[in-house]
């Protein structure tokens, strides 16, 4: 069985009487991208800064790459590569150079970096706009320059921090492109996102948090079936939410597993949409939508449609 790469057990913070981190345990191994999820103040960004050492946990151990956190800190950050929620770049140095100096924080001296600027700024499709400042580059630039910047030390391990939030889809899609290349390279990724068609696309694990502690564990499709319907019909237009709440068309919520209601739209989780579908069609005024149950519909589920705030 092969070793996981970073293992982290029971892992508690506390900040006064919250807390944010709540016994929480998961593995990464070696070639896998570890997708964590959750709404806002779930935990995630106190998980990452806990796995950097940027802040130590009042129970619970870290090990990595068989060392221990945060005793062997230093060594253990010689094989990670950040992406941070913010943006980080040096706005005086120029692409070329934000590599060059960031090679300086691992030890990697000018004679060592040059050779890697090129290949990095070719990876990050950034070889054009090398004498470019950060202040030049569109938001999806920048964040593949972050990118680049993380893969300067050759990392055995990649935390992203919602590493695609702000970016428009061609940005986000070419990012993916990006991350899947490291992955068929063999690189791990602990990534945590609030979208959930990027957790799908990339991730080959997910853990969903939900007020510091792990509510599900599992691969995004075995998660999906085993906590969901596989079909979801969504209705909206003139009287959909009538159907959801009316008593004369309680029959034809039976037709359903379960129903929620999001807005205007009424969500019907079936095992058998066909029925439910004939049903609907007699309501000309609606409009319905026929699709398989997705990683969003699981984290509604798992975590509740009511808007939060962050903390």
């Amino acid at each position: 069985m092969t070793k996981a790469l970073f293992d982290c057990q029971h892992l508690v913070k506390r900040y006064g009487a919250a807390t944010v981190v709540d016994d929480l345990s998961f593995v990464i191994e070696p070639g896998e991208c570890l997708g964590v999820i959750g709404p806002n103040g779930a935990g995630k960004t106190t998980t990452i800064r806990l796995c950097l050492g940027l802040t130590v946990p009042d129970s619970g151990h870290i090990s990595a790459f068989g060392l221990q956190m945060p005793r062997d800190a230093l060594a253990i950050k010689a094989q990670l590569g950040v992406v941070s929620q913010l943006d980080t770049l040096d706005p005086d140095f120029s692409c070329a150079e934000n590599l060059l100096v960031y090679g300086r924080y691992f030890g990697l001296t000018a004679a060592q970096m040059r050779p890697r600027i090129a290949p990095l700024l070719e990876f990050a499709a950034l070889a054009h706009r090398a004498d470019a400042k950060p202040g030049e580059l569109s938001g999806g630039m920048k964040r593949r320059l972050s990118l680049a910047r993380a893969l300067v030390n050759d990392p055995r391990l990649l935390l992203l921090d919602e590493p695609t939030t702000g970016l428009d889809p061609q940005a986000r899609h070419l990012l993916w492109e990006r991350l899947q290349r490291l992955l068929q390279q063999g690189k791990s990724i602990l990534l945590t996102t609030h979208f959930m068609d990027e957790a799908e696309r990339l991730c080959s694990r997910l853990l969903v948090l939900d007020h510091g502690r792990k509510i599900a564990e599992g691969r995004p499709r075995e998660l999906i079936a085993q906590h969901l319907e596989p079909d979801v019909v969504e209705v909206y237009g003139g009287g959909a939410l009538t159907l959801a709440r009316a008593p004369q068309h309680a029959a034809l919520r039976a037709l359903a597993a379960r129903v929620e209601v999001s807005g205007e739209t009424v969500f019907f989780y079936t095992a058998q949409a066909r029925p439910l579908l004939a049903a609907l069609a007699e309501h000309a005024a609606l409009r319905t939508l026929h699709r398989p149950a997705n990683l969003e519909d699981l984290f509604l589920k798992l975590t509740g449609r009511q808007i939060r705030v962050d903390s």
